[in-house]
């Protein structure tokens, strides 16, 4: 069977990270229920699972307050440093209303022999509940949006230097969304997809330009032609493969309780303007977009209309951009992945499925693990690779066939996801410069902006569109 139950999680699994390790971070804080944010100290909010070891959870600490207890990462958000370790900004200080809260974290995947480590670094200035944070080309982490400390809807920007901690921009923004959706362009700029959790507030998808000054505005080009713009309420949005293209994608979302099958795609090498691809099978929003390493894109969970679970029964769908087709593919064993659920990809091209969070009290604790078509064909192998590289060199990889059966090599940034965003997955083409017997010559890019500094997982596929499993490289 494609999808197949793995174990049950005894946390809300609303935020999922893929580390270097293989493992995956799940962590939710207090998990959408309020009487957790007293803290009894027994929910820590956090697992690290290992998919090879499925029934075992380990409990990293998280760090605590003033008082002693832990501190809220509900509704965080997050992005890799350069290092691998996951870098957690904002979180939850109050519901109903929500407020924000300022504070900072690294997750090492490596600490406390394997079983991973929190951190508290630098606070920052301003409290965000459901920012968006994403990491720069040259390895700064930059944090929008959110929900203050007051519970208004931040304006100003921050961006973090590990030398120099946070500095503000002083001059606002537009009213860009919760959870808004940003993607690192090749020139350094970032793009807002027009998805985001919540409404889009009147603001049209753009992209930003960062001034080298802090105390200079956030320049603002609006990109025009998104089909139903207003249903980017929990859509997807992925950068599609290979990230020199530079095409970016939105997938389905919702307005109200209504869902949209709608897909645009924005070529932004050479336009600023949406055009309509292949709709979706289903409508759907609350889904999760994958990037597969045979270069497809991967849609699973969501619903036809907002938090609503007898819509939610849909097949997984499969995009592939060479035929600008969708096909369903099967229906995943639980229903009800809606609010709340995520999706990631696995080094060995497993989709790990999780979570699923209606109203709150109620989870879906079931993981389950989808097996795309190539997991059982003949895979090529990776039989040597280097474990590090810099920019613009050129490295060898060693596989177990003939390199003319080799199609393409490319690099995979591992998933950080929550509620539908991740500003971390691309898929970043190595071009093959020469092949000799079973070796492969290939070129890193030079751009730091098309591949950030960090961890990524090393494919090749075959010309049957056959991937690998993958091995860790650091890009330095």
């Amino acid at each position: 069977m494609p999808w197949q139950l793995s174990s049950q999680i005894p946390i809300n699994p609303i935020h999922a990270a893929v580390g270097r390790t293989g493992k995956v971070l799940f962590f939710a804080g207090s998990g959408n229920v309020e009487t957790q944010v007293a803290y009894n100290n027994s929910p820590e909010g956090v697992r690290l699972w290992d998919p090879n070891n499925p029934t075992v959870f380990t409990t990293p600490t998280i760090p605590r307050d003033s008082n002693g207890n832990p501190i809220d990462l509900f509704c965080a958000g997050h992005s890799f440093r350069a290092d691998g370790q996951l870098f957690v900004a904002g979180g939850t200080l109050r519901y109903d209303p929500f407020y924000g809260i300022p504070d900072s974290f690294v997750f090492n995947f490596t600490g406390n022999n394997g079983n991973g480590t929190w951190t508290k670094v630098a606070s920052m200035y301003r409290g965000r509940w459901y920012p968006t944070v994403l990491t720069l080309g040259d390895g700064r982490i930059f944090s929008l949006s959110g929900l203050d400390i007051s519970g208004g809807l931040d304006r100003n920007p921050e961006i973090f230097n590990g030398s120099s901690g946070w500095k503000i921009f002083t001059q606002p923004t537009s009213y860009l969304a919760l959870y808004a959706h940003l993607i690192l362009l090749s020139s350094g700029k970032l793009f807002y997809t027009g998805a985001q959790l919540g409404g889009n507030n009147g603001v049209s998808p753009r992209i930003l330009t960062l001034p080298s000054k802090f105390n200079r505005a956030i320049a603002e080009q609006s990109v025009s032609g998104l089909q139903n713009a207003s249903y980017g309420n929990q859509a997807a949005s992925v950068l599609l493969p290979p990230a020199q293209d530079q095409k970016v994608m939105i997938i389905g979302g919702g307005d109200g309780g209504t869902a949209t099958n709608r897909v645009n795609v924005v070529n932004l090498s050479n336009s600023t303007n949406y055009t309509a691809v292949a709709s979706l099978n289903y409508a759907r929003m609350h889904h999760n977009a994958v990037l597969l390493p045979d270069r497809t894109v991967f849609v699973c969970n969501g619903s036809g209309g907002e938090e609503n679970i007898s819509l939610s029964t849909l097949p997984a769908e499969i995009y592939n951009p060479a035929t600008n087709t969708w096909t369903a593919v099967e229906t995943p064993i639980v229903n009800g992945r809606v609010y709340h659920s995520v999706a990631v990809l696995l080094p060995d091209g497993r989709v790990v499925a999780a979570g699923g969070n209606p109203q709150r009290g109620t989870y879906e604790n079931r993981i389950e693990i989808y097996s795309p078509a190539y997991m059982s064909q003949t895979r090529p192998v990776i039989s040597s690779a280097p474990a590090a590289t810099n920019y613009s060199r050129t490295i060898t990889i060693q596989t177990n066939q003939p390199a003319t059966n080799i199609k393409w090599v490319h690099l995979i940034r591992p998933m950080a996801t929550t509620h539908g965003l991740d500003t971390e997955q691309r898929v970043v083409d190595l071009p093959i410069s020469s092949r000799s017997g079973n070796s492969l010559s290939v070129q890193i890019t030079g751009n730091r902006n098309i591949a950030p500094p960090g961890y990524y997982m090393l494919f090749v596929v075959d010309n049957n569109n056959v991937p690998s499993v993958a091995s860790w490289i650091q890009l330095t």
